[in-house]
């Protein structure tokens, strides 16, 4: 059982160490730095596992937190990693860029700093690959099905993982060079190096599963003859539409979607040649949108050398604190700093965007903005006679996704689309029979746990539809959505 006495003898919440300022914005290399196993240790023992763990129902995978938590308290790390990789194919990629809605849930947080779960999550994560307990998980026999998953996102991967160690031929197909979809090419190394995703996919391909890069479906390879090659197909391409803002000068030159910004960065990182770069070295950089993307916009163009970065957001500052609104155990909607944001660069709130201003070449040299107004019926607006300039000559728009790319999908194939996602059944069923959908995909843009989540339930529902039972766990439906107030 966990320590009876835990949060109260260690009240304390140490957060796990970063590497100074003036040191990490010199290379991509982690932000963090490994934190003592001895501090470990004591923060996992603030869990006393609550009667009613709010923190399972916070994670999608739930995870048993309580219980690795102790073992860890105990320095039984291997056990503690048996128990956390029950429930999470990938404790390595959510204990480094998960939010961690299950601290928001977590019982200390009523009135005191939650439990640092996701450290404790990373720190086991680590153990594993550090005392090679990442053992291939083979399958005793094969099934003889077929199955194809569409995309290499921590959705896809999952579902291939899973149904891979079930008896299933796995073929995953990747439209860009190398695997791991955004976690490859839009999770800036700083934030999770990408050897980490290798030692995982490696574990993958010698427990059977079979990887195409370089072949996108649609193009190289239709809908139709895949499904036609496979007894199921599941996609799982994400929903990497981002958001247009649609005002005049949209067109001028220096002016990018965040995430093609992003990618261009990460190819850079890994030594590829990168054509007519995107860079922030010399320019005054703004950001339009916060949120994770906006974060690691920023994080990027001040290792690439920006002369500032400036971060303009339409809606006001959240509260620092949990509103009274939101009450615990659901995800409060508060003011978050990042390590980005600790390395510099400005942030305004109500700030609208009404105008891109150009020069004499084509390239945009500034933003025309006014202050935003919050009306009584709740609606917003650019506040007249508020308006002013924002010097810039890189733009990068970080305003969220729309959903999947809809061309070769809903063309090819006899799926529908709604509100920009792929609609699907209870059991992640499409409309063409033996087509199934997971992840942002199917759900919109979303957190990694949640891909996660979607992956490994996915993974049961076509396990049972092609084997008629299934043992595989099924931690999430389609419509769940957690616990948040929208």
């Amino acid at each position: 059982m966990a320590d009876p006495r835990g949060f109260l003898k260690n009240r304390e919440r140490v957060e796990r160490p970063t590497r100074p300022v003036p040191v990490r914005i010199m290379d991509f290399k982690d932000v963090y730095v490994r934190q003592d196993e001895a501090v470990v240790r004591t923060q996992a023992s603030r869990c006393m596992d609550c009667g009613v763990p709010f923190c399972h129902s916070g994670c999608p995978l739930g995870n048993l937190i309580p219980e690795w938590n102790d073992l860890v308290r105990r320095g039984h790390w291997e056990e503690a990693a048996a128990r956390l990789h029950s429930t999470n194919n990938f404790p390595e990629v959510t204990g480094r860029i998960c939010p961690a809605p299950c601290e928001d849930s977590c019982v200390l947080g009523i009135n005191q700093p939650a439990v640092t779960i996701k450290q404790t999550e990373v720190a086991i994560a680590e153990q594993v690959f550090e005392h090679d307990w990442l053992d291939p998980v083979v399958p005793e026999r094969l099934n003889g099905h077929t199955v194809a998953v569409v995309g290499s996102g921590p959705a896809g991967l999952a579902a291939a993982q899973q149904l891979t160690r079930a008896g299933f031929t796995v073929a995953v197909y990747e439209r860009d060079d190398r695997l791991g979809g955004l976690l490859r090419y839009g999770i800036p190394d700083f934030k999770m190096e990408k050897d980490i995703l290798d030692r995982r996919i490696a574990q993958m391909e010698a427990e059977g599963t079979r990887f195409r890069t370089g072949v996108e479906i649609g193009t190289d390879l239709t809908w139709d003859a895949l499904k036609a090659r496979f007894d199921a197909v599941i996609v799982a391409t994400g929903a990497p539409v981002g958001r247009e803002l649609s005002v005049p000068g949209r067109s001028l030159d220096g002016i990018h979607l965040a995430m093609d910004y992003l990618v261009q960065a990460n190819h850079a990182s890994a030594g590829d040649e990168v054509t007519d770069p995107i860079s922030a070295e010399g320019r005054h950089v703004v950001i339009l949108g916060g949120g994770d993307t906006g974060a690691d916009c920023i994080g990027t163009a001040h290792r690439q050398g920006a002369a500032s970065v400036t971060t303009l957001a339409i809606g006001q500052q959240l509260p620092v604190e949990r509103p009274v609104h939101q009450p615990w155990p659901t995800v409060p909607k508060v003011h978050q700093v990042t390590t980005a944001d600790a390395e510099g660069g400005a942030r305004e709130h109500l700030a609208s965007t009404l105008e891109f201003l150009g020069d004499e070449h084509g390239r945009v040299r500034a933003l025309r903005v006014a202050e935003t107004e919050i009306r009584e019926d709740g609606t917003r607006g650019p506040k007249p006679g508020t308006e002013r300039e924002v010097k810039a000559d890189l733009v990068l728009l970080a305003l969220g996704f729309t959903g999947v790319e809809e061309e070769h999908l809903t063309g090819q194939i006899g799926v529908r689309t709604e509100r920009g996602v792929v609609s699907r059944s209870r059991t992640y069923e499409t409309d063409e029979p033996g087509v199934f959908v997971c992840g942002d995909a199917g759900r919109g843009a979303s957190l990694v746990v949640w891909a996660i989540a979607e992956g490994r339930a996915c993974a049961q529902a076509v396990d049972e539809s092609l084997e008629s039972w299934s043992r595989l766990p099924h931690p999430v439906k389609p419509t769940d959505r957690g616990l948040v107030l929208g």
